[in-house]
């Protein structure tokens, strides 16, 4: 899903890095998860780690809001991309407890308009969902805001976008208000053909 569209270009990097140190943030699944969460996503507030699970290639990386308030936000999914000791981390997802997006499906091969839902646990809880792809600093497609809350309940938003370039686009669902503008998010990676 993010940072690198193809294997190829994961491989470039580690020649890069090899070579003279490029980058080496992608060696890090908690600088990575940072990095997609401010950087890709642009939650600019959320900024500090909160938990941290690595197991071989895998890893699991809370993210939450900068200040003591508020719990953590998402967490992470991350597997290392390509082979060798210096394989960079690529994020694949998020694992979802109290708010998930599971429409699409993971992969998905989608157009516009997309209708996205899933589940979510919270009190007067309002849902942006938005488009994205890697090589565009702008979403490609935003819906703001569908109501939504209780325990566990379903919540479904269309959501439309255009012009995507990449084969891979990243859907964000995000909730926040209460104490910052994204308090809780969650991804899917989708297929555009």
């Amino acid at each position: 899903m993010w940072p690198f569209a193809t294997l190829a270009e994961a491989q470039a990097w580690q020649r890069d890095y090899r070579a003279g140190g490029h980058q080496p943030w992608h060696l890090d699944p908690e600088q990575t998860a940072l990095s997609f969460t401010q950087g890709y996503l642009g939650f600019r507030d959320i900024g500090r780690i909160s938990a941290r699970t690595v197991s071989g290639r895998d890893a699991r990386i809370g993210v939450a809001l900068r200040g003591p308030e508020g719990g953590t936000a998402a967490i992470v999914h991350l597997v290392r991309y390509g082979t060798g000791p210096d394989a960079p981390w690529e994020v694949v997802g998020t694992d979802d407890t109290t708010f998930s997006l599971t429409m699409p499906g993971y992969g998905s091969l989608v157009r516009s308009p997309m209708m996205t839902g899933g589940r979510i646990t919270g009190v007067d809880e309002g849902i942006r969902v938005q488009v994205r792809q890697p090589s565009s600093k702008a979403p490609l497609g935003n819906s703001c805001c569908i109501p939504a809350g209780g325990d566990d309940q379903s919540w479904k938003q269309s959501v439309s976008f255009s012009g995507p370039r990449d084969r891979v686009l990243t859907v964000v669902a995000s909730t926040g208000g209460h104490i910052a503008e994204v308090e809780r998010f969650t991804v899917t990676a989708v297929r555009t053909g």
